[in-house]
């Protein structure tokens, strides 16, 4: 398990916590707010260390009996909470795994935490039976929601947190880190970078993972042909696509840095300030037959599809739409 000093970027959030814990005012609810791959668990399970640790400094000592058993998911005061359904976090699940214990004072440890990973999916019902816990914490209690949007909870539910906001990790450490760290060359590191846009965790899943991989090589397969498809290949591709739908979100980000490469293009001439450095020549042709309003137009497709999926449309419909409209503008 990570301490603070093997969290990438973050620089502020980390600052907050360790004075928070040598000045012993650590607050009884956080909000930790950032993209999925962000580091956000990474932090939460470093910060539970360090405020159980028996040594009382704002590092963990890694040592101690605590920090034994968070290393191996076995300390009892530090709860991770779950949730059965991939789409909600129920009220049964609120009360069963917070409300009803946090009244049972910590079994060994001077607080006791709760985690909730995407707290975001906790429906109103939920949200509202946690309300009470956070307007009446006791003394020794620490709860965490890892969000990837902050907006989906209650305005009560916020005015009782400390939000704080993850940013995105600054390029050059986040290709440092992917080739001293990952292994991987510096290529194939910027192009990681430049594609995670300041997401770490995402720059490590498509510098190790084939499927990533594979996912890459399918999404830009599809956009240099896609001026040729016909409606049924068009209607076949998203069928197609049907196998990426968990990562799906990744997938719509490899076509927005295309694009985003076709402005560039647009704009520069140049081979140098793009990412996909080589498809330049597919990109030169795609960029002359292309105006700037059909570029903007193709851009904002592309942000109303990730809005569109996260509210559960029906997804070929959306994914069809959004690559007709590609079609249409990009000559």
């Amino acid at each position: 398990m990570a301490n603070f000093g093997d969290i990438i970027g973050h620089e502020d959030i980390v600052k907050h916590f360790k004075s928070s814990i040598e000045m012993e005012k650590v607050s009884h609810a956080y909000i930790l707010n950032g993209e999925r791959g962000v580091g956000k668990k990474t932090l939460a399970s470093v910060v539970a260390k360090s405020l159980q640790c028996e040594s009382g400094e704002p590092d963990p000592c890694g040592k101690c009996k605590s920090c034994l058993q968070a290393e191996t998911g076995n300390q009892p005061d530090i709860i991770w909470v779950g949730h059965e359904k991939p789409d909600g976090i129920s009220v049964e699940e609120i009360r069963t795994q917070i409300v009803n214990d946090i009244s049972l004072k910590p079994y060994s440890s001077r607080y006791k935490i709760y985690i909730v990973p995407d707290a975001q999916l906790m429906n109103s019902q939920a949200q509202n039976a946690l309300l009470k816990t956070l307007e009446e914490p006791p003394e020794y209690a620490v709860i965490m929601l890892l969000t990837n949007n902050v907006n989906k909870f209650l305005p009560t539910i916020l005015s009782r947190c400390i939000v704080l906001n993850f940013k995105p990790v600054e390029p050059l450490k986040m290709i440092e880190y992917l080739e001293t760290i990952v292994g991987v060359d510096h290529d194939k590191a910027r192009f990681c970078t430049d594609f995670a846009q300041g997401n770490l965790g995402k720059a490590v899943r498509l510098a190790i993972s084939p499927d990533y991989s594979e996912l890459k090589e399918d999404s830009v397969r599809l956009l240099r042909q896609i001026t040729d498809m016909e409606t049924d290949e068009i209607i076949q591709a998203v069928k197609n696509m049907g196998k990426y739908k968990l990562e799906i979100s990744d997938y719509i980000d490899i076509m927005t840095m295309w694009f985003r490469d076709i402005l560039m293009v647009k704009i520069s001439n140049s081979p140098n300030k793009v990412i996909f450095k080589g498809e330049f020549a597919i990109m030169k042709k795609q960029a002359s037959h292309t105006s700037y309003e059909g570029m903007e137009k193709i851009l904002e497709a592309l942000d109303k599809l990730k809005v569109r999926l996260e509210a559960k449309v029906n997804f070929d419909t959306a994914m069809e739409l959004m690559l007709l409209t590609i079609k249409e503008n990009i000559g």
